[in-house]
């Protein structure tokens, strides 16, 4: 009777620390569990801009939530920004933290999860912003500072780029520029401009002529595929004024819409073999030399339903000292900088 108590106690005990991951504050392996849940549950909430990576659990609270039978936990964690765009799908553990060579982004989300036996996503806001030019240069005088996407160059960057992926490209069709997510430059030799840029799949096949290709609209269809390009160009003029073109470089992921993946599932599940087929002169599940994901888009991901919170720019703010015990934890990541902005920061 009495091994029974002890082990039903020690039961108990375990139940409640799961139950409560703050009791040992932002360093226990609950807690962390539960942080780094919601921030992939932030990311596939969101359509625009790039995954969050955790950095850091900075606070943790929670009430109980006795009409949900759980508890409402608050969650501050301070995060860093990948170099993968959020229409990937990718879980962030398997995206790198942008770094010193492509302008750090850092801030904090404050998220709200209700923790029974899953961690389930309810609001979240979240606070961003660039290590500024000035800390960039002071730093690392030779890494690439960032620049306006609107800048003519920037533009000249992307198009020049995407000419190239649709020129080296086995897909069916032609793309087209969708947005340009992100830019930067540094002067080597002479200015070198970095993009990163969306692309749409258009309804102009391979085979349209390539003055006509700029005018191909995008294709309109639940099956188009659409994809994430890091594009660069140098630009080198000879003498007169003429510019060498020739000095691009461009890598896409070419990701395969939810539709195609949800008919590739039922094919699966029915036991048929899929080969590929058609859809309005589209075809997918079609062999490509770029590399490829499998996980649906952000936009088909995201049609049916609207998000949990919000991501902003803005300044560092002003925070009060960690309310709970042992807390913050361990920073994961560090960019090798140091700023006022990063100290004032912590």
């Amino acid at each position: 009777m009495r091994i029974y108590l002890v082990l039903l106690s020690l039961a108990l005990l375990q139940q409640e620390g799961r139950a409560r991951p703050e009791a040992a504050g932002c360093k226990s392996p609950e807690a962390l569990r539960v942080a780094e849940e919601a921030l992939e549950q932030v990311n596939q909430d969101r359509t625009h801009g790039y995954i969050l990576s955790l950095n850091r659990l900075y606070d943790i609270s929670h009430t109980p939530d006795k009409q949900k039978g759980a508890l409402l936990y608050k969650l501050s964690i301070d995060v860093m920004e990948t170099k993968c765009h959020v229409i990937s799908r990718k879980p962030w553990k398997q995206c790198a933290v942008r770094g010193m060579g492509g302008v750090p982004v850092y801030g904090e989300c404050q998220v709200s999860v209700h923790v029974d036996s899953e961690v389930k996503l309810q609001s979240y806001t979240c606070a961003l912003r660039e290590v500024s030019d000035m800390d960039m240069v002071r730093q690392c005088p030779d890494c690439p500072t960032a620049d306006d996407v609107n800048d003519p160059h920037v533009r000249e960057a992307a198009n020049l780029s995407l000419q190239k992926f649709n020129k080296e490209s086995r897909l069916s069709n032609h793309f087209r520029l969708e947005n340009i997510t992100g830019a930067s430059s540094q002067w080597v030799f002479s200015s070198i401009y970095f993009v990163d840029f969306i692309i749409v799949e258009t309804v102009c096949s391979k085979n349209t002529q390539p003055d006509a290709v700029k005018d191909c609209p995008p294709m309109d269809c639940q099956f188009a595929h659409r994809g994430f390009c890091f594009g660069s160009h140098m630009e080198m003029r000879f003498p007169g004024g003429q510019m060498d073109n020739s000095s691009v470089e461009v890598e896409c992921e070419i990701y395969e819409p939810q539709a195609a993946a949800a008919e590739e599932q039922a094919h699966a599940e029915a036991g048929h073999e899929h080969v590929g087929h058609q859809h309005n002169n589209h075809t997918h599940l079609h062999p490509h030399e770029h590399l490829h994901s499998a996980t649906p888009t952000a936009t088909a991901v995201s049609g049916a339903r609207s998000s949990l919170g919000t991501v902003v720019n803005q300044p560092a703010p002003v925070r009060s000292d960690p309310a709970a015990r042992f807390c913050p934890s361990r920073r994961r990541h560090n960019i090798g900088i140091i700023t006022r902005e990063l100290t004032d920061y912590d």
